[in-house]
């Protein structure tokens, strides 16, 4: 296997509205960076404008000019969308093991020599299966299936390492059987480059029409159930002198998410923004949010949120659920923690943190001193090390 060259496979739509494609974007362009001749192998979807050539695509995930990797969509079985959603498991079985498999045949004809780290544990079996040295695998989450969880036996029997995206999902694969020697921990991360120019808070306010004066707390990212921002719009209705802006989500689930805001003309919903306004929003708060659900698992053990380490490069003061998910990355000093499914208490604590200006500022200093260990870039320079180990 050459160390001068990789192939990141996942089994994502892009360009999207949703976070894993930016995550999938981001690290493959910080392959680059760090010298390596990357390629992203990633999912040719129904009703997806492909774009014209690489540079659209990494232009469109806010990624640096300079070195970038290149990318190619693999073609996949896809009429998801087709049937009603109670109906969609077995075309989404489908369209994963066919991604699965046409990727694991592009790697082997057109990339002989490169390393390869999948996030599709069905296109690292196939690989290791056919004797393929140099695979890493990185896991997201363990899945519930018999079926699969022996995949994941195989495919790990199989790979030079796997790469475990939480402390939660570590132990899930320890609890699989799977040898802990072979697992590394590495959370998501952020682009430095976005976050090196912010706005004032006063300047990212008047950008983003938001009155001067008042408390501002902002969430930014998905809007499934399970990321918890129904408890947000509820816990608002308690603080009708604090501005909330949500910006991100699916357009299906920001209109659902509309209903539910009816009548509160303090709660903003800015829909899904392009990745470089993100740290606008960041900027023009006081506060930021992160109001996840205690079910299901991936919400309280496997999730690795980005808005949490985009926060920290922001130097935002955050008020969390109490989840062994957040407590893998935040310390006591560094968040205010408040029970989950509780919109009473998530009110409390965005109150609390509004009236003590000291304890936000003590929050933001301890919050930003962390965040240099998690820019995708220092990110990849550790899963090297541990590559070449």
């Amino acid at each position: 296997m050459s160390a001068g060259s990789l192939v990141l496979v996942a089994n994502a739509r892009l360009p999207s509205q949703r976070a894993q494609s930016l995550q999938v974007a981001q690290v493959a362009a910080s392959f680059a960076r760090a010298g390596l001749e990357t390629t992203l192998l990633y999912a040719r979807r129904r009703d997806t404008s492909l774009p014209g050539c690489a540079d659209e695509l990494w232009d469109y995930y806010a990624v640096p000019t300079g070195a970038r990797p290149g990318a190619a969509a693999v073609p996949c079985l896809d009429w998801i969308d087709l049937v009603p959603r109670k109906l969609q498991y077995v075309p989404a079985r489908l369209q994963e093991l066919t991604f699965a498999r046409n990727a694991a045949r592009r790697v082997r004809r057109e990339f002989p020599d490169a390393l390869v780290l999948s996030r599709e544990l069905e296109c690292a079996r196939e690989l290791v299966r056919g004797g393929r040295e140099g695979v890493f695998l990185e896991v997201h989450r363990v899945p519930g299936g018999a079926t699969r969880r022996r995949w994941l036996s195989e495919a790990a029997a199989g790979v030079s390492g796997i790469v475990a995206i939480s402390g939660g999902v570590r132990l899930d694969l320890i609890e699989l059987g799977i040898d802990p020697d072979l697992i590394t921990v590495e959370h998501d991360g952020f682009e430095a480059q976005r976050f090196e120019a912010l706005p004032t808070r006063g300047e990212a306010r008047e950008a983003l029409g938001l009155d001067l004066d008042r408390p501002v707390v902002v969430y930014t990212g998905g809007l499934l159930a399970w990321k918890g921002v129904d408890l947000l719009v509820e816990a608002a209705r308690e603080l009708p002198d604090v501005q909330f802006v949500i910006a991100g989500g699916m357009d299906a689930d920001v209109a659902t998410l509309a209903q539910r805001a009816i009548g509160l003309d303090h709660v903003r919903l800015d829909g899904f923004q392009p990745p470089e306004r993100v740290a606008l929003y960041l900027a023009a708060a006081d506060l930021g949010v992160v109001p996840n659900r205690s079910t299901p698992a991936i919400s309280a053990r496997h999730t690795s949120p980005l808005k949490v380490f985009e926060a920290m490069a922001a130097g935002l003061p955050l008020v969390v659920s109490d989840l062994p998910s957040m407590r893998d990355v935040l310390q006591e000093d560094e968040a205010c923690f408040v029970a989950p499914d509780d919109a009473g208490a998530l009110a409390e604590g965005l109150r609390t943190l509004i009236e003590d200006e000291d304890r936000r500022r003590g929050l933001a200093r301890a919050i930003v001193v962390r965040a240099a260990d998690h820019t995708w870039d220092a990110r990849t320079d550790r899963l090297l090390k541990w590559m070449e180990s």
